[in-house]
């Protein structure tokens, strides 16, 4: 055996340590990874009104806030608007399993909103809410552990 075949016999060796990495990468299912929203160009052209939705809500005297109860999660829209003109959705985001994601509507008889203990496990969720009040959108994003 010479310099040249074991030079060659180190590069099968290395192109077949690259494949076996590129096919292990395509076919496990658990290296799988989602993109955050199936119609990001649609979310991109959005962005805009988003951004006018967050300065609407940084606008506000007091801001949504969000607390954990042995219910469930509790979302306080601000107290000096009345519940029957609130509406809009509250999206939970969690990073780390996409079945568990979940949409809720709006339905205010207070100004506190209740997501089940049931729906939300423990970890970190992102929480989008988008609202309207009035005519007038907000939005609120956070990132929460629960």
């Amino acid at each position: 055996m010479n310099w040249g075949t074991g030079i060659v016999l180190a590069f099968i060796g290395f192109i077949c340590f690259i494949l076996y990495f590129v096919i292990t990468m395509h076919t496990d299912k658990k290296l799988d990874h989602d993109l955050v929203n199936e119609n990001y160009y649609k979310a991109e052209l959005e962005y805009q009104n988003d951004i006018e939705k967050e300065k609407n809500s940084k606008a506000l005297d007091t801001d949504i806030s969000w607390k954990r109860t042995i219910d469930g999660l509790v979302i306080q829209f601000p107290e000096n608007f009345e519940p029957k003109f609130i509406e809009g959705k509250v999206f939970l985001y969690r990073p780390s399993n996409k079945q568990v994601d979940f949409e809720s509507s709006i339905s205010l008889s207070d100004h506190n909103l209740l997501i089940p203990d049931k729906r939300l496990l423990d970890g970190r969720w992102n929480i989008k809410i988008d609202w309207q009040y009035k005519g007038k959108s907000y939005l609120y994003k956070k990132e929460i552990v629960y």
